[in-house]
């Protein structure tokens, strides 16, 4: 389990104190895209190393492109990279990662706000249906699903077995809508917080991981 962001402490520091400019990360948004004002749009214009992987068509995803496209992403970035993904990305990143085989070890972690349960039924938009089904697979790497308890699109207890299935860590940030534009989060302080925490920890456990690593092959 990866420790909290307010409990984490790497190198005698608090993880609040970390910054995220060093950090490697591909922004991927949801359906239509995030626009300005959207939290991940003013994150990325903040942090020089994050980069936002632009699909072709963000009106109609079609599935096997936004897969290729993040997969396509990676390759040109540093390993290891974070992925940051709202909504509709959240699925995009859980279908790519069970199709992806080795080429996952390139993510260190993903950071997951309110991705939406989609089913076969009349209330799932037409525009969606190529990411049918929900993809329920493990991820092969850390992750965080945050989600909302008035989500329209994803109720908080589907929410909650959903971050089991996928082996994410779970935080519920109460009523806050959809966490986009619309529900008024734009910069979102406290989702930039627990981002850095996330990859605070992250790194950590990369950092102990490999200590261990040498430890052993000493003996």
């Amino acid at each position: 389990m990866l420790e909290s962001a307010s409990l984490a402490r790497i190198d005698g520091h608090d993880s609040s104190e970390l910054s995220l400019s060093e950090a490697s990360v591909l922004v991927i948004p949801g359906w239509n895209g995030s626009g300005e004002g959207h939290w991940q749009t003013i994150w990325e214009q903040k942090y020089t190393r994050f980069r936002r992987v632009e699909q072709r068509n963000w009106i109609r995803p079609a599935r096997l492109d936004w897969l290729a496209q993040i997969g396509a992403d990676l390759d040109r970035a540093p390993s290891p990279t974070f992925l940051l993904a709202h909504s509709l990305g959240c699925l995009a990143v859980a279908h790519w990662a069970a199709a992806a085989g080795r080429k996952t070890d390139r993510v260190a972690g993903a950071f997951l706000v309110a991705p939406p349960w989609l089913t076969q039924s009349d209330q799932c938009p037409a525009q969606l249906t190529d990411f049918l089904p929900m993809p329920l697979q493990r991820l092969p790497f850390p992750s965080l699903l945050v989600a909302s308890e008035d989500d329209p699109y994803l109720p908080i207890e589907i929410a909650a077995r959903l971050a089991s299935a996928w082996g994410s860590e779970f935080i519920d940030v109460g009523r806050q809508g959809h966490i986009n534009v619309t529900s008024g989060h734009g910069p979102w302080p406290a989702g930039e917080g627990l981002l850095r925490g996330f990859v605070a920890g992250v790194r950590h456990q990369r950092g102990m991981a490999k200590s261990n690593t040498r430890y052993t092959r000493l003996f």
